[in-house]
């Protein structure tokens, strides 16, 4: 039974700021109330400039010229020959690292294109409790996000679901279409190998800690669909793995080059 969801940061598609109609260019464009909700949830202030979408999905750089419910518009003033969100859905599943490099994941994954983030606790991964017992970092995540998504001009916020264990991560990640695991055995298939000639849609990618997964964690994990995947000879970061992971991901199957 699949598990219900809940996004800490509101992200997901209703982040994005969808227009009424095509725009012009250098003109005063109205915000409908959906639009306005969603540049709330970015938390945007009148001046800033950020992605918005046409009915026909082209985006746009426009300047927020007004946020009042009773009269809100845009400035669209350029528009961008591709689309900002990738065309494939990457769903990353991420054992908690120690410190702050689940800040840098989360920063660097948000630029990569991530639809989705799971931090989990697996056998060997630090928890939440440990992380945030000297001082609380956990709250400080969704800004980060956020504000790497308009560095790099997404049209949508990654949603960033709360800390899973293991077996709620794969639940969760039960309706990708295709499933990898990182796995630093030897019978794992090289990241090409398992993709082949597939061309999903939506990809989950499941990253283990230092140390890696058990072997149990790998047993369940293959009995719910995930094939164990190599980056190569070298051991990797669990943070580098992460970011490794989803260019690859981007580069066979998404927009990246």
């Amino acid at each position: 039974m699949a598990l219900p969801l809940s996004c800490v940061n509101n992200g997901g598609p209703v982040s994005l700021v969808r227009l009424d109609h095509v725009p012009q260019l250098d003109a005063i464009t109205p915000l409908s109330a959906e639009a306005l909700a969603a540049l709330c949830l970015w938390q945007t202030r009148p001046g800033e400039v950020m992605t918005v979408i046409d009915p026909e999905a082209t985006a746009y750089r426009a300047r927020i010229a007004d946020l009042d419910p009773e009269l809100a518009f845009c400035v669209p003033f350029q528009r961008l020959e591709k689309p900002m969100e990738s065309p494939l859905r990457i769903e990353v599943y991420q054992s908690l690292p120690d410190k702050e490099r689940f800040e840098l994941v989360l920063q660097k994954l948000t630029e990569l294109g991530v639809a989705r983030i799971v931090p989990l606790e697996s056998q060997h991964s630090t928890t939440l409790e440990e992380r945030d017992a000297q001082q609380k970092k956990s709250h400080r995540w969704p800004e980060v996000i956020s504000r790497a998504a308009r560095q790099c001009r997404r049209a949508m916020l990654p949603e960033l679901l709360p800390v899973h264990t293991f077996s709620e991560a794969l639940a969760c990640a039960g309706p990708a279409e295709l499933k990898l695991m990182l796995y630093e055995g030897d019978a794992a298939w090289t990241f090409r190998e398992a993709i082949g000639s597939f061309r999903p849609q939506s990809i989950a990618l499941l990253i283990g800690p230092e140390g890696g997964f058990s072997a149990g964690e790998v047993e369940q994990a293959r009995a719910t669909g995930f094939l164990p995947v190599s980056l190569g000879p070298r051991i990797l970061r669990t943070e580098t793995a992460a970011m490794v992971a989803a260019a690859l991901a981007q580069a066979f199957l998404g927009d990246l080059g």
